[in-house]
């Protein structure tokens, strides 16, 4: 069994302290977050109302463009609060380098995604560390990210209609692939070259001690 395809275990009493290597890189996460979600939020607009046009509500399929940072951060430094830092961070950079969404739809939305990436960790007891629960964490940030628009972008629109059934499914599945299992990818991919040597997260992959 690979440590890429099968969880791996933090020690039995683990030490959630963090180390200024912990902080150093989930703050390069989160820029670098911040300014994806920066240059995403130029250029969705057309691909938006294009698969809204096909089916109203589609257009939460790109959503998981927003939602990455906490879990590709709680993946490689797990430790509580790491996927909230990280998404936190990133939307406060994304809305300081300017965007269309402001205060709500960027900082406060940021913390609820942050929120419920870190919830999905908790629920497993920050021990399991695999694809699964990776796209576990992008399912509960999705969820929530939609949610959450229909008290901003989509205010007034009823939330047992059709249009947000499709929109909360085609986040959830967004969250899933891109957030989730896309991230992980990344992350086994960034741990392969030995640049998390420093993390349990690294170690995990390459079988060093």
């Amino acid at each position: 069994m690979s440590a890429q395809q099968h969880a791996t275990s933090t020690p039995n009493r683990p030490d959630y302290r963090w180390r200024p290597i912990d902080i150093t890189i989930a703050s390069v996460i989160a820029v670098a977050s911040g300014l994806v979600f920066w240059v995403f939020d130029m250029v969705v607009t057309a691909p938006s109302a294009l698969l809204s046009g096909i089916i109203p509500g589609l257009e939460g399929i790109l959503s998981g463009f927003w939602y990455f940072a906490g879990v590709i951060a709680a993946l490689i430094i797990r430790k509580p609060g790491a996927a909230l830092y990280a998404e936190l961070v990133a939307a406060v950079l994304e809305m300081l380098l300017g965007n269309q969404w402001g205060f709500s739809g960027s900082i406060v939305a940021g913390l609820v995604q942050g929120l419920f990436t870190e919830l999905a960790f908790l629920i497993l007891m920050y021990k399991r560390w695999n694809v699964w629960s990776a796209v576990f964490a992008g399912i509960l940030t999705g969820l929530a990210g939609s949610v959450f628009s229909f008290f901003t972008t989509y205010a007034g629109v009823h939330i047992t209609g059709a249009f947000a059934l499709t929109n909360i499914i085609a986040n959830c599945i967004s969250g899933a692939v891109i957030s989730g299992a896309l991230m992980w990818v990344l992350y086994i991919g960034i741990a392969k070259t030995g640049a998390l040597s420093r993390f349990a997260s690294g170690r995990a992959v390459t079988g060093t001690v």
